[in-house]
């Protein structure tokens, strides 16, 4: 019999869906803690939802779900344990009286959920290891902390399903192979380790906000995951700038995705979006997020000034009206900070909208003759805009037929085309306003924009 929309089992596990969205980062951390793997962490939750999509369909979503899956994970850890022969040497761990049930019926989940915070964080650094791969760290994250199953990884970055579950696989098998323990890093690693998380929290974002490859611009649900897991970094790490700096630049780029496609779906450049569909309230956020990096004192790290970048353009009422020489001025720091091609790139375009399309098209110019962003689509978009600028139309349009010809983005491809047959009657470039778009060769997160934001 079909399941319908007011099916009471669909409704439970819609129910199960979101508690485990929820609770499941909190719980791995917890019986990691305890077990000392973050693989048998994850198996152990995992084997406490199968339990409950068995269970709960028949006798009901029980009032403290959170503590149901903690004590049937609680009981598959010590029977981990035992099957181990550690099972003497964790038990205190556990809890003595583990079989032990409070007079209202509740477990005493002692044990898996003190200290919270510091479970978290440990889980949050483990999962991001720089002994794991990019992309490893990436889908470990989203599984383990966002709580996303293999197969929506795999839908949101276009990623064979296979190709993501063996990832997630042999991501913990090397952890446990290279014996990282689940522990805070060291105060001496703690700057590099935090680099690490960062970046990862940053790619996930960059994927929602502008997407490498597929028929969307543009994956929202992405983007509302990077913020939440920045969101909840910034919670347990207060005192550390570049996580603020991270999460304004966050929440700024957010504020803009609705204005950024049209109805059906199609590109819509910087120049043209109805500033009155920005999210305010995002705003808002973001620049109190950025205030609060820049209060937190200290050298100013690439995120803080991405989102400095951004809050130029948050705080514009048009395109005409933003601060292109403080951008352009913000890249050039940057560019002394974290060092990259792409940051180059966009001070190029900055440049080109501060000073006119002849000085922007000279550090181009310099740019293009390294080589090292060759095969990169966005060189040769920002370069048909500045010449397009200059009247030089035949060169602006073999500069966007070669953009479209790089990009795997059909969206992004469409705006380039469209920018081919326009001429220099086009739509006028959109600068750098973004968050970080990888260079060609490798995915990696380097510098806001690269134009048409």
């Amino acid at each position: 019999m079909a399941v319908t929309a007011t099916d009471p089992t669909l409704a439970t596990h819609r129910a199960i869906e979101s508690i485990w969205r929820m609770e499941s980062p909190v719980l791995i951390a917890g019986l990691a803690r305890v077990v000392r793997d973050v693989g048998l962490a994850e198996e152990l939750a995992q084997d406490a939802l199968v339990v409950a999509l068995e269970k709960w369909p028949v006798e009901g979503v029980p009032d403290n779900p959170a503590a149901w899956l903690t004590a049937t994970a609680k009981h598959r850890a010590v029977d981990a344990l035992r099957r181990q022969g550690r099972y003497r040497e964790k038990l205190a761990e556990l809890g003595r009286d583990q079989e032990r049930m409070r007079d209202t019926g509740e477990p005493d989940l002692d044990a898996l959920t003190r200290p919270v915070s510091d479970d978290l964080l440990r889980l949050v650094f483990t999962a991001c290891h720089p002994v794991l791969t990019p992309e490893a760290r990436v889908s470990l994250t989203l599984r383990l902390l966002g709580g996303l199953t293999t197969h929506e990884i795999a839908r949101a970055f276009l990623v064979a399903e296979p190709t993501i579950a063996q990832r997630i696989v042999r991501a913990k098998r090397t952890l446990t192979a290279r014996g990282v323990d689940f522990e805070l890093p060291p105060a001496a690693e703690l700057a590099d380790r935090l680099a690490s998380v960062l970046g990862v929290v940053y790619l996930v974002f960059n994927e929602g906000y502008t997407a490498t490859a597929g028929d969307d611009w543009t994956r929202p649900a992405l983007c509302e995951e990077a913020l939440r897991l920045g969101r909840v970094l910034a919670g347990l790490m207060p005192d550390a700038p570049e996580v603020h700096g991270l999460v304004a630049l966050m929440e700024l780029q957010s504020s803009r995705l609705a204005a950024r496609t049209d109805a059906s779906g199609a590109a819509v450049l910087l120049a043209d979006q109805d500033r009155r569909r920005w999210d305010r309230l995002l705003i808002r956020r973001g620049l109190a997020a950025l205030e609060r990096a820049e209060a937190l004192g200290g050298t100013f790290g690439p995120y803080t000034l991405q989102a400095a970048i951004a809050a130029c353009h948050a705080r514009a009422l048009s395109v005409a009206e933003t601060d292109w020489e403080r951008v352009a001025r913000l890249y050039l720091v940057l560019g002394h900070v974290s060092p990259s091609p792409v940051v180059e790139l966009n001070r190029a375009v900055a440049v080109g909208m501060a000073r006119g399309p002849a000085e922007g098209l000279a550090v181009l110019d310099g740019l293009a003759a390294g080589g090292a962003l060759d095969g990169y689509a966005m060189l040769p978009a920002a370069r048909g805009d500045l010449l397009a600028r200059l009247g030089r139309a035949a060169e602006s349009r073999a500069a966007f037929a070669r953009a479209a010809a790089l990009t795997r983005n059909a969206r992004e491809r469409a705006v380039f085309l469209a920018r081919a047959q326009a001429g220099p009657a086009g739509a006028q470039a959109d600068a750098a306003d973004g968050p970080g778009r990888r260079t060609a060769p490798r995915r990696e997160a380097a510098a806001p924009g690269g134009g048409y934001q």
